[in-house]
């Protein structure tokens, strides 16, 4: 079985926690699936879970390559050098990055956020389309970041040949 999941802003990627932030069995009620990869808890989007552990195992890890795509909102408008390094790899503190495949992109046509991203009167944003094979902790963030333009918004659109498509934020599909 496969879960397609629209996860929203401030929801851990599993099922307990000890404290008080909202979990997955907050929003999915299906026994016997776990997580393939995850989302970090002020990341948005679609989040695969499944109860195949052979499945589960090719999806996260990456040397699978499976490719995720996201929509990110950027601080500032990155100008095309700083997207080709993006696109060559990036030295992070744990290691060269794998390419990355990233555009600049009109706006998604997606859910507000709440609460809102802050926005400052004097810096624009923009959003990318940033497609990558791995999945290092808060690798997306961390990549725009290290070429100064800090994540404000994140959201995955695709597992590999899943996508988000009309799933609304909280709501999840079984495949």
């Amino acid at each position: 079985m496969i879960i397609l999941f629209n996860k929203p802003f401030r929801v851990l990627s599993q099922f307990t926690t000890d404290s008080d932030k909202a979990v997955l069995a907050d929003y999915i009620d299906v026994p016997g699936v776990y997580c393939a990869g995850r989302l970090d808890y002020d990341s948005e989007g679609l989040l695969v879970l499944t109860d195949d552990g052979k499945l589960q195992q090719r999806i996260a890890n990456p040397a699978w390559g499976k490719e995720k795509g996201y929509w990110v909102q950027v601080e500032g408008e990155p100008p095309e050098e700083h997207l080709a390094a993006l696109r060559n790899g990036v030295v992070l503190k744990d290691g060269k990055t794998r390419p990355a495949t990233v555009v600049q992109m009109e706006p998604p046509d997606i859910w507000p956020r709440d609460p809102p991203i802050r926005e400052r009167r004097n810096i624009p944003t923009s959003w990318l389309n940033l497609i990558i094979s791995e999945g290092r902790n808060r690798q997306v963030r961390r990549m725009t970041a290290h070429i100064g333009y800090p994540t404000l918004r994140l959201i995955r659109y695709r597992v590999g040949d899943w996508l988000l498509d009309d799933i609304a934020v909280g709501k999840y599909v079984v495949c």
